[in-house]
């Protein structure tokens, strides 16, 4: 992804719930509906390389800060 929005949200919120708030303001804003969202590695579990949900991958991507959501439409090439 060269190209997404990106999204702070500081709540104690998890982080499903944090995410789907950005989708749902992406969707609104662009008219298309992202499926990949990068985030800080201390964002997910320890154990967690990527997530999943509902055919919406999750990575860690250490640039993005703690709290912020890169979002958008992952590359094909």
């Amino acid at each position: 992804m060269h190209t997404g929005m990106l999204w702070f949200d500081n709540s104690p919120a998890q982080l499903n719930i944090k995410i789907q708030k950005a989708v749902d303001y992406y969707h609104k804003k662009y008219g298309r509906t992202p499926d990949l969202c990068l985030v800080h590695p201390s964002m997910l579990e320890k154990d967690q390389s990527q997530l999943e949900i509902n055919k919406f991958t999750v990575r860690p991507y250490r640039p993005v800060l703690p709290g912020h959501i890169w979002i958008g439409i992952e590359d094909k090439n």
